[in-house]
């Protein structure tokens, strides 16, 4: 298990600001292989007035995102590879939205790298939330430079 500067350093490796960065915490690193994270729905996120007012609920497109994020981490932390430039979501597959997260609950994060082709990575993951129950479930591709 990476140390937690590790963790801290992993996560700082992904190119977007903090406004729109969907993990809060590493909690497990397999570099290059698996990667469990945890980001807390605060209430106050901007996003949130308009989805819905009166019963907001985090967008199933931005629980995707928070997948290919950490997925993401796992592309760029493969022992022995140079991290890619540039590295973007480029696909979305087998997503199954099967709940919902409200403000005040945390989404649990687990994804496991299955394959590279070159400069792309297909990563499978999954959802859950405090309860333990799984809300989304899928797999998404991301694509970078060398």
């Amino acid at each position: 298990m990476p140390s937690s500067d590790d963790l801290v350093q992993a996560l700082s490796s992904l190119p977007h600001g903090s406004e729109f960065r969907f993990i809060d915490e590493i909690v497990e690193l397999i570099p290059g292989v698996s990667a469990k994270a945890v980001w807390k729905l605060k209430g106050n996120e901007e996003f949130l007035r308009g989805h819905f007012p009166g019963a907001p609920l985090m967008p199933g497109v931005l629980m995707i995102e928070a997948l290919a994020q950490l997925g993401g981490i796992l592309v760029q932390t493969r022992p022995g590879e140079a991290p890619l430039k540039n590295l973007r979501l480029t696909a979305v597959r087998q997503i199954k939205i099967l709940g919902s997260i409200t403000p005040g609950q945390s989404i649990h994060l687990t994804c496991s790298l299955q394959g590279m082709l070159g400069s792309l990575g297909q990563v499978s993951g999954e959802i859950r939330d405090d309860s333990g129950n799984v809300i989304l479930t899928g797999a998404v591709t991301l694509a970078g430079e060398p």
